[in-house]
């Protein structure tokens, strides 16, 4: 299921290696293709090329020493862009999605790809999105040291098992050894004297933002700007149409695997059961760091893979509808309806905290940070007429208040919904 490894494609146009890895951040899927379009109108635009130079994969052997390493015990990886001009002490930080392994023989499946093995990586990466050094196309963080955090330990950054064998098999559980050394080699890289920070992710890597983010906030000076956003990794603790809380046992059987418990908030821990503290829902009443949440209502990957896992449609009456949410009958639309509705009433007075900021939008897509079409361009989803990154920037630098959240699926015309063919 979320075990799955995402890569994805346009159709008729052929992608760059380094943007198909950034593209298909988030969306786990295997050998699966998609359309954005609004009401269905083919977009390509995702796949151009815009110019940005490459970035190169930095490999982080010395994080070996420490035991920070990939599943299979590849050392971890990162690329960077360094910052210029007023964005030389300013920093963003995004933290690669790509879902979870809950299981031995779904970890070993990893190792086999870029999701578990830095040796697997890509070397070379474009930026787009929030990672651009477009200004046209990332107005606010064009110029900053831009990273992208590889994602290799399957547990969202968050696991550490000191034993390396598992039901006979050789596997590195080792996930917040990475973010620490991670952190360790960027502060040492001109992190730690910034004046500003945003830690970022989207999906497994937008999980990882919540749970991470006070100890970002912890590592900086008292006096720099730190914040966090998460794209698309508000995952829902609901039960699926079968009635089975499919979500709940696998989150339970990651945090288990990969000893995650120790990692997530201990006011949480001590008054639930570990893995229910891997929910967003639970791990945000602990954080105290500006906080910045941006997620579709009707999620594509949620929808797929827990409100309508394929074990709970083994007649897969379902099938037209995911692939095309215009496809889906009115039974299935109310199914749906009632999911936008139990995401917007999860976050209910979220973005009305002083320090927070919410955007919901009622689209059918997954991450939206690390493609132009979808963070900031003249056809970019809106609510409120301001393209997310025009949002973000808006909350980030105290332009402006943002508790934006939209009206029931299909009410707005600037979406960019998934078809999948």
């Amino acid at each position: 299921m979320a075990s799955a490894i995402h890569r994805a494609g346009i159709r008729r146009q052929k992608l760059s290696p380094g943007l198909a890895v950034l593209i298909a951040c988030g969306l786990l899927i295997l050998s699966l293709l998609f359309v954005f379009g609004p009401r269905n109108r083919e977009i390509q635009a995702i796949a151009v090329d815009n110019g940005d130079d490459l970035v190169p994969l930095m490999i982080l052997r010395n994080a070996k020493k420490k035991g920070a390493v990939c599943l299979d015990g590849s050392a971890p990886g990162l690329h960077i862009d360094q910052g210029y001009g007023t964005g030389i002490d300013r920093w963003v930080i995004h933290l690669e999605g790509g879902g979870w392994c809950s299981s031995v023989e779904s970890c070993l499946s990893r190792t086999k790809t870029a999701y578990g093995s830095s040796n697997l990586m890509k070397r070379l990466v474009h930026f787009p999105g929030i990672l651009s050094r477009n200004q046209t196309q990332n107005p606010d963080f064009y110029n900053w040291n831009r990273v992208l955090v590889r994602y290799c330990d399957g547990g969202s950054f968050s696991g550490n098992v000191e034993n390396e064998i598992h039901d006979g098999e050789r596997l590195f559980f080792r996930g917040q050894r990475i973010w620490e050394a991670v952190m360790d080699d960027l502060s040492a890289s001109g992190l730690a004297t910034a004046k500003q920070a945003l830690l970022t992710g989207c999906s497994a890597g937008g999980l990882a933002t919540f749970i991470h983010c006070d100890a970002f906030r912890a590592r900086l000076p008292l006096n720099t700007t730190v914040k966090c956003f998460a794209d698309a990794g508000f995952f829902l603790d609901i039960k699926d149409i079968s009635g089975s809380r499919t979500m709940r046992s696998f989150y339970h059987d990651t945090v288990k695997l990969h000893g995650i418990a120790a990692n997530l908030p201990e006011d949480c821990t001590r008054r639930t059961e570990p893995s229910q503290c891997f929910f967003p829902e639970e791990v945000i009443k602990s954080i105290t760091t500006p906080l910045f949440i941006l997620n579709p209502t009707y999620d594509s990957w949620q929808i797929q893979h827990v409100l309508v896992p394929a074990r709970s449609d083994p007649n897969g009456l379902w099938l037209k509808c995911k692939s095309d949410i215009t496809d889906c009958d009115s039974k299935q639309i109310e199914i749906l309806q009632e999911f936008h509705r139990t995401m917007v009433s999860a976050l209910e007075g979220f973005g009305k905290k002083g320090d927070a900021g919410l955007f919901l939008n009622s689209c059918y897509v997954h991450c939206q940070t690390l493609a132009e079409v979808t963070w900031h361009s003249s056809t970019s989803p809106r609510l409120g007429g301001k393209s997310i990154a025009k949002a973000v920037g808006d909350w980030y630098f105290d332009r402006a208040v943002v508790d934006a959240v939209d009206c029931p699926f299909p009410c707005n015309p600037t979406c960019y919904n998934m078809r999948f063919v």
